[in-house]
């Protein structure tokens, strides 16, 4: 049965904007909406609840608070003497007038246009079902996504140099509403060696994250994320003894999902001493444990390439060889990361033109048995140390990101280049890209019908098969050499997979550098020429005597 609200302006109030906004809302959420208009007197206004009898009732006031507290007495006055007040009473106004709304018990949400959109359409939701049950929004990523549609779900990571202190913070995160998806981020003692604290440098205790040292720690943690809109909760990947770290999540903080790599975690980044293949063997079969487990899974492998500067069709290639490996590994819901502006100094164009090569690819994918998941992010790499200029990096990323129609948005705080974030910045930050997303979602151009970007996009989908093409070539007495650990391997030994920044590893080539060219990132020669992906595979293949 179709429930109706009714709505108007109170009082002298001719205020109708906010109002009329609100029952808009409701229509396109299924309600039937009746509006009163501005100005109504009280006594028609109750004279209306009385003959259309609405399941709802929106009250708006946004003039003098001390006259609102007067009419609000005598309305509840009248509602009281009719037998009106099984009705669910609302009201929206200034933050003075909420301020005297929130005085009246029978008002039972107050709206005082501090709310996103988003917040006031997932009220509309709940408020169609039975008002005595408090709804607890899902707790599996896919049905999150679902619930929260058409809008993103919000992201951000915390991890503060004490337990205490990320505990507090998460719990002001989970009650402020904001965010639907909190990323633990344990310290490095925590993900090199949590099931080895012997190893442990007590003197980095904090170092990059929470000191998180035990299981109940973690249960402690995810137990003050369960107020408010009762986010989701995942947490950082261990970086060595990935199955146990993952059986772990499971059980303490039930891990929204995991994020492990297909190369790094290994002596290509040091962030373990794990040697390259270990790594591979190691990082597939934690993959692989995850979709057995039904724990959605992200590879984030591709821009770990680009952090080291390595040029787009590097990252697009790696990209489509972390999804591949995600299939055929068995994940079945699978979130594609796509972090913008890295590396430094991409045009907007051509960053959105190597994102979308990269969709696209991964796109051909999909299937009954595949679905991928899109998350935008801002590269922190391009963050300015000035916080305002990082503000404003945030936004503008976030704002063309939008294009890319994501499933999620992990926002980055401002503050990170500088320190990292408490609840305070992240708040802050959630509003900015918020209004971005509302911003963006009111309509962008097609980005594609720009000449320039369709041919970027099909220049970096073509170079990046040519790259995977090659690896399947070294791996050509495999059945399936895209997911065969050794062939992956002697793809970054050959420097079929390479960036600038691995010159100097062992594993690893760093034989071209590469640069920002007109908003791009290419492959050079040693006189800084543009390589194209065929020229500088030729190159590989003839030092290797292949």
């Amino acid at each position: 049965m179709v429930k109706k609200i009714l709505g108007g302006s109170i009082g002298s109030c001719v205020h109708v904007a906010g109002v009329l906004n609100f029952l808009k809302l409701a229509e396109k959420e299924g309600y039937k909406s009746i509006y009163l208009g501005g100005a109504v007197p009280l006594e028609k206004f109750v004279g209306a609840i009385v003959e259309s009898d609405p399941d709802i009732v929106a009250i708006s006031y946004r003039l003098d608070p001390k006259a609102l507290e007067k009419l609000l007495n005598e309305f509840y006055k009248m509602i009281k003497e009719k037998n009106l007040l099984d009705k669910v009473y609302i009201f929206g106004g200034t933050v003075e007038t909420a301020a005297v709304a929130r005085k009246f018990e029978f008002i039972s949400k107050i709206f005082d246009g501090s709310q996103d959109i988003d917040e006031v359409i997932l009220w509309l939701r709940n408020a169609k079902k039975d008002k005595e049950k408090k709804e607890i929004p899902p707790q599996f990523l896919p049905e999150r996504i679902i619930y929260k549609r058409p809008y993103p779900l919000i992201r951000h990571h915390i991890g503060l140099a004490s337990l205490e202190e990320t505990e507090k913070h998460i719990r002001i995160l989970a009650e402020s509403g904001l965010l639907d998806i909190i990323s633990l981020a344990p310290d490095q003692n925590c993900q090199q060696y949590f099931f080895e604290p012997e190893k442990m440098d007590r003197k980095q205790d904090g170092a990059g994250g929470a000191p998180i040292r035990t299981k109940e720690d973690f249960i402690r943690l995810y137990n003050a994320s369960r107020t408010g809109n009762y986010p989701l909760m995942r947490c950082y990947s261990g970086t060595s003894n990935l199955v146990e770290f993952s059986k772990l999540l499971k059980e303490t903080i039930n891990n929204a999902w995991a994020a492990i790599p297909l190369t790094w975690y290994s002596d290509l980044d040091r962030r373990s001493d794990r040697p390259l293949l270990e790594a591979i063997k190691e990082n597939q079969e934690a993959i692989k444990w995850n979709a057995e487990n039904n724990v959605p899974v992200e590879i984030n492998e591709a821009h770990q390439w680009s952090l080291r500067y390595a040029h787009n069709a590097i990252e697009v290639a790696t990209f489509y060889l972390a999804a591949y490996n995600a299939k055929k590994l068995g994940v079945r819901h699978y979130v594609a990361q796509y972090m913008l502006s890295t590396p430094p100094g991409l045009s907007p164009k051509f960053d959105l033109a190597k994102q979308i090569a990269k969709k696209q690819l991964i796109e051909t994918l999909e299937d009954e048995t595949f679905t991928s998941y899109t998350m935008i992010r801002t590269g922190l790499l391009s963050f300015p140390a000035d916080e305002h200029s990082a503000m404003g990096q945030l936004v503008s990323t976030m704002f063309y990101g939008m294009y890319l129609k994501p499933d999620i948005i992990h926002v980055v705080s401002y503050s990170e280049a500088i320190r990292r974030a408490t609840s305070k910045e992240i708040i802050e930050s959630v509003k900015m890209v918020k209004q971005a997303m509302r911003n963006a979602m009111n309509g962008l151009p097609d980005f594609l019908e720009d000449k320039s970007i369709r041919n970027r996009v099909e220049v970096l989908k073509n170079e990046a098969m040519m790259i995977i093409d090659a690896i399947k070539q070294i791996g050509k007495g495999f059945d399936d050499p895209l997911i065969e650990p050794e062939v992956i391997y002697n793809a970054v030994k050959l420097g079929i997979l390479d960036a600038p920044g691995l010159k100097g590893m062992s594993v690893a080539k760093g034989r071209f550098e590469t640069q920002i060219i007109d908003g791009a990132c290419y492959a050079v020669d040693e006189n800084g020429k543009i390589l194209t992906e065929e020229k500088r595979l030729e190159i590989i293949r003839k030092e290797a005597g292949m």
